[in-house]
């Protein structure tokens, strides 16, 4: 005796060894012995043999036209030996009812399950219509099976095309675009990427990395609404100063600036002015709304994306030749002893006299220059930095002052062991190709300049962080708890040190213009600025205000997705370098096992052969093929030029978090198991 049975939607059969009141035992065609519950079976035959019958049952249901075997169904429940009773014979055979059962089975758009073998049919309409859905799932699978075969041929169809970036990054699995790009990845045995590349999708590296950037982040586009620049309505006093501001030479945004006064009195006023777009946006106007989305400005090489439309920016830049709207921060410091005596804030209007350009002036203002008395070789130095000598010596040893003092609360000095890396695309006309020249220069790392200006927004950022803190008016504060190592800087609204920095507290204040968090801070100062020991009930944000915390959360995912794609970016045109001055060898030194770093170059690669070199090892390296899609390279070492340094092991180091590009992590999954067949899916 054999028995069918049903378990967990599935068909078996076997041979019954016992039987039970309410179970059987079934050996299966394995050998495999099994407990089947007696309500479980569907049908007991002597013949043929299980896996015959099943079979040849799969063979039988196949001939049975869902139809006409739904015309010969009753309108209520119904057994499958019912059914195939009235559409074979009365006489039905065993294979013939075991048929009909998987043919029911199998068709739930036209019969209903009902019990353990048991069905009913369902409705005319409700047929019609998963008979629509199935025709048209089969319209669209062969869409999908005609799109994967242009991709495999090389081609991109135009829908595949247009859904490019959704495809690979954010994709709606169920859409015929995504799937006929897994069917023709399947077929050709290729990656997605290299598949999509191959058919043309991608026709340029560089646009490829900015459209998804943008369809990342600005998938509206980056252009403003018509908006104007809201008036300010304070009658501010003009400061009897003559400021200057530091910035490179592409800089628009010029948050800061800085002014001296008193020189060779004993007492010196070092005033750090900050544009003050605070004074005229509201919280919650459009303006502070479309600041607030896109939370900073966004940097690449010869491009951005910034905060506030530029004819906005262009009213409160700190512009030289205008009296520009302020917060200023001013501090009476002893000449000789540089201690700081006391600290004022301003609300008013600052005459800026030059906007200098770190990329004009670094290689004339050198330490011999600023230490000199007189500035005797002031020849040498552009205008209006030469008749700045005073100003910009006294600056600079304040800053090394203030640098030093840091560090005493650092617990170790500051080291800038790598330098920082400009890049200029001079024959860029407007949003750059990726086909233009690139131009890569080194700025020294705490160069004069570079050092007055840090130590200056340090101290201002610092100062006014405490501050706020002690009116007990809230901000935007960073901080660290310590320079252990995996302790990060966080965001948060607490005055707590930074220990990276060396400071008690740190609020971003000076960079109003171009991050977000900055003008929330300003609000909360000019309230300060205003009101004194009354802010904390004037501020636009109070103490434990819930948008603070949702401005912290926002900018952080923001300011690190920008940060990305800068690095990003700034590795997309240090490749392109290479190709275009047709580098294949260069020289690097080991920082990691595996990892190598260009000592003339922005550019951090995997290497071979360096397994067993220790760090600080300098080698020189053959590069492989640059694919400028996944930002990838390697190295290979072909000589090692020294021995590494005696301490290259316990060196201070900056942490080597550069990501080392590679393959892209994309969402497109070709191992996912195929979907399930039409019938069944219109049945769900």
């Amino acid at each position: 005796m054999f028995a069918l049975y049903e378990d967990a939607g599935k068909f078996h059969a076997g041979r019954v060894l016992s039987e039970a009141e309410s179970s059987l035992q079934v050996e299966l065609e394995s050998g495999k012995r099994v407990k089947v519950k007696a309500a479980h079976v569907l049908l007991r035959f002597e013949k043929p043999h299980p896996a015959e019958l099943l079979r040849e049952a799969q063979a039988v249901a196949q001939t049975i036209e869902l139809d006409l075997a739904w015309e010969f169904a009753p309108e209520e429940e119904f057994g499958f030996a019912d059914l195939a009773r009235d559409y074979f014979s009365a006489q039905a055979t065993q294979v013939q009812q075991a048929g009909a059962l998987l043919r029911l089975f199998e068709a739930p758009h036209y019969f209903r399950r009902a019990g353990k073998g048991r069905f009913r049919k369902a409705p005319a309409e409700v047929v019609q219509q998963a008979l629509a859905a199935i025709e048209k799932k089969k319209q669209v699978q062969a869409q999908i099976e005609a799109w994967a075969a242009e991709l495999v041929a090389g081609a991109c169809p135009e829908p595949v095309r247009a859904q490019l970036f959704r495809i690979l990054f954010k994709p709606d699995k169920n859409a015929p675009e995504y799937k006929a790009v897994v069917e023709a990845s399947r077929a050709a045995q290729e990656a997605p990427l290299a598949l999509l590349q191959r058919a043309g999708a991608i026709a340029s590296p560089y646009q490829f990395h900015w459209q998804r950037f943008l369809f990342d982040y600005f998938p509206r586009g980056t252009g403003f609404a018509p908006m104007a620049a809201p008036a300010i309505r304070d009658e501010l006093p003009v400061a009897p100063v003559q400021a200057f501001s530091v910035d490179d030479s592409s800089t628009t945004e010029i948050d800061d600036a800085l002014s001296v006064q008193g020189l060779g009195s004993g007492t010196v006023t070092l005033g750090i002015h900050i544009a003050a777009p605070g004074l005229a946006l509201a919280p919650g106007s459009p303006l502070d709304q479309v600041a607030r989305q896109r939370l900073s400005t966004v940097y690449m090489p010869g491009h951005k994306i910034t905060m506030l439309p530029d004819e906005v920016v262009q009213t409160y830049t700190l512009m030289e030749g205008r009296d520009c709207p302020a917060v200023s921060l001013y501090l009476r410091i002893d000449e000789a002893s540089l201690a700081i005596q006391a600290s004022e804030t301003r609300l008013e209007r600052v005459p800026i006299r030059a906007n200098l350009r770190h990329d004009q002036l670094d290689a004339f203002l050198d330490e011999a220059w600023l230490t000199s008395a007189d500035g005797a070789s002031a020849h040498d130095v552009p205008e209006p930095a030469r008749h700045l000598h005073g100003e910009l010596a006294f600056l600079f040893r304040l800053a090394q002052h203030l640098k030093a003092a840091r560090e005493v609360v650092r617990g170790k000095p500051e080291t800038f062991n790598r330098p920082d890396y400009s890049f200029r695309l001079p024959d860029a006309t407007g949003e750059p190709t990726g086909h233009e020249t690139v131009e890569i220069t080194v700025r020294r790392r705490g160069a004069p300049l570079d050092l007055m200006v840090s130590e200056a927004m340090i101290l201002a950022n610092s100062t006014w962080g405490q501050w706020l803190a002690e009116l007990g008016v809230p901000a935007i504060y960073r901080s660290q708890a310590s320079l252990a190592p995996g302790v990060k800087v966080r965001m948060g609204t607490k005055a707590l040190p930074h220990a990276g920095i060396g400071v008690k507290c740190y609020a971003w204040s000076t960079s109003p213009l171009r991050r977000y968090t900055d003008l929330v801070n300003q609000w909360q100062i000019i309230a300060c600025a205003r009101h004194g020991r009354t802010a904390a009930l004037a501020a636009p944000f109070k103490p434990k205000d819930a948008e603070l915390f949702s401005v912290i959360s926002a900018f952080d995912a923001a300011y690190s997705a920008y940060n990305g794609y800068q690095a990003g970016m700034e590795r997309f045109w240090t490749l392109r370098h290479l190709q275009q001055q047709g580098v294949r060898e260069l020289e690097a030194t080991v920082f990691k096992e595996g990892l190598a770093r260009a000592d003339t170059l922005p550019l951090v690669l995997p290497v071979l052969g360096a397994a067993d070199l220790p760090r600080g090892s300098r080698v020189r390296l053959r590069l492989g093929d640059i694919d400028l899609i996944t930002l990838d390279v390697a190295g290979t070492v072909i000589q090692r030029l020294d021995a590494p340094p005696a301490d290259a092991g316990t060196a201070e180091e900056e942490e080597d978090d550069t990501a080392v590009a590679g393959p892209i992590a994309i969402a497109v999954d070709v191992d996912e198991a195929p979907e399930a067949p039409a019938a069944e899916a219109a049945a769900d």
